[in-house]
Order: C-alpha cells, then sequence, then structure tokens
C-alpha cells in the first residue's frame, strides 16, 4: 500500500540522518557543509526546471526528490548544530504563507492576482519593519531581490526595475551601440592576457544583451535553455557518425558533420 506523504517524508529524514551519523555513515555526506552543497541545490533546481520544460511527469517526480533531498540535508546538517530542524523550516513557511494571504485565510479581499501581489509586497514590507530611509531605496531593494537568483533571471530583473526607473535608452539603437562598445571591450580585455578584466568585460556583454532581450520580449534563460538542447541534438549526430570519436579530425570535417546534423533535423521537424 503507498505510503502516506507524512509517513515518507518522515523516512526520508531518518534516511538523510543514517547517512550523516558519524558512526557509519556516508563518508561523502558526512564531509557535506551548506556551502559545499551550494552547487548541488542550483543543480537539481535546474534539472526540475528542465523536467517541467519537456512535461515529463517521470522525471519531474525525480528531480523533486532530489531537490527536496536537498532540502532535508541542509536541515539535517542545521540540526546536527543545534540551530534548525525541518520541522522549524516548515513552521517558518508556513507561517508566512498564511500571514501573507489574509485574504484565503482571513477576511481580506483580493480580486486579481495584481491585487494579491499588491497585498504580499504590503505585508513583506511591513515584516521588514520600520527603517532608516536609504539614499538608494531601488538599488537596496534589488540587492536583497536578486541574491538568490541565477546570474541570468538576477540581470533580467535589475534591467528591468531599472528600465523602469528611467534608467533606460531612447531606442533600439542606443542598445546595439552598447552591445558592440561591450563586444569590442571584451576582445581588448582577452587580448591583454588579463583574465579578471576579461572575465568583467564578458559579464558586461552578456548584461547588455539582457537588455537587448527585454527590449525585445524575449526569455534569455529560455533562450539559452533551447540553444543547448538543440546543440546538445547536433553534437550527438556529430559523435554518432564518427562513432563516438572526434579525435583527429579536423574543422572542416566537424563543421560539414555538423551541417549535416542541422539538415536532418529540420528535414526531420517538416
Amino acid at each position: 500500500m503507498p505510503s502516506s506523504s507524512t509517513d515518507a517524508l518522515q523516512e526520508l529524514i531518518k534516511v538523510v540522518a543514517r547517512l550523516r551519523e558519524p558512526d557509519g555513515g556516508c563518508p561523502w555526506d558526512l564531509e557535506q557543509t551548506h556551502a559545499s552543497l551550494v552547487p548541488y541545490v542550483l543543480e537539481e533546481a535546474h534539472e526540475v526546471a528542465d523536467a517541467i520544460r519537456h512535461g515529463d511527469d517521470a522525471h519531474l517526480k525525480e528531480e523533486l526528490g532530489d531537490l527536496l533531498l536537498q532540502v532535508v540535508l541542509h536541515a539535517q546538517i542545521a540540526k546536527e548544530g543545534n540551530r534548525f530542524a525541518l520541522s522549524d523550516v516548515a513552521d517558518g513557511i508556513n507561517a508566512k504563507l498564511i500571514r501573507r494571504h489574509p485574504h484565503v485565510f482571513s477576511d481580506a479581499v483580493a480580486s486579481d492576482s495584481a491585487a494579491v501581489k499588491e497585498t504580499w509586497e504590503a505585508i513583506k514590507a511591513a515584516e521588514r519593519g520600520e527603517q532608516a530611509p536609504s539614499a538608494s531605496p531601488l538599488s537596496d531593494a534589488l540587492t536583497a531581490k536578486v541574491r538568490g537568483m541565477p546570474a541570468l533571471a538576477g540581470a533580467m530583473t535589475i534591467s528591468k526595475k531599472a528600465a523602469k526607473a528611467g534608467f533606460e535608452w531612447d531606442d533600439m539603437a542606443g542598445v546595439w551601440a552598447k552591445v558592440h562598445e561591450e563586444l569590442d571591450e571584451l576582445k581588448e580585455a582577452v587580448i591583454s592576457g588579463d583574465q579578471s578584466h576579461a572575465q568583467e568585460e564578458l559579464g558586461d556583454l552578456l548584461f547588455t544583451l539582457v537588455n537587448v532581450a527585454r527590449w525585445c520580449g524575449i526569455a534569455p534563460e529560455e533562450g539559452l535553455a533551447g540553444t543547448n538542447r538543440r546543440f546538445l541534438d547536433r553534437f550527438s549526430r556529430v559523435e554518432a557518425a564518427l562513432h563516438g570519436n572526434l579525435q583527429g579530425q579536423s574543422i572542416d570535417e566537424l563543421e560539414a558533420l555538423w551541417q549535416q546534423a542541422k539538415a536532418d533535423i529540420r528535414a526531420e521537424q517538416a
């Protein structure tokens, strides 16, 4: 008989605690800290998003499990330090959801999603309490908002908010001019051999391309995810044509196979 959600979660908590036991636990799990697990949290979140994009329920169920494992593992590490437990995490989010949905759990009224968002933001502001006025309130708010976002999503959020506040080009020509300016600066930085400077200039170029996406109403994260999928589809065909061995092939041979892969995919989709 299938276990209840509560029973399954309790079993997961026990399994993770067992993995973290100093006597007989898993050496890898015992080495982990909150900081060391950050890449895994991000990876699992992105894999959940990928499963959603593909509409694959079996994959989504598995990836949600992997993401849930990260939540339970972080809570277990905190519990071992007598800081908090998973129950405290659940209590905190339960209280927040009830507090921020007075139109559901109390007698407030919200006629549409826009009203819900307005109420949510007002309650968040009240939760932060009275603070001394900031000389840069928008920057402060954006710093807090994007700190947990992937860099690409954070860049789009910053771009939108800054533009709404009036920090904006007059037309699309100004955006393209900025793209070319940043591209030239990246080329110069690469030629100089200054790795740190080149990385900064690459970031500037990517941020400007995010602004292009905003002007054109394009979702950069979805665009890049699609490019990744298309590249791997084409690359797998190139690999297959070479029986998995790319070594020793000239760039002209590889390019020819790449173009053939693109043509084959177009023909299949026609």
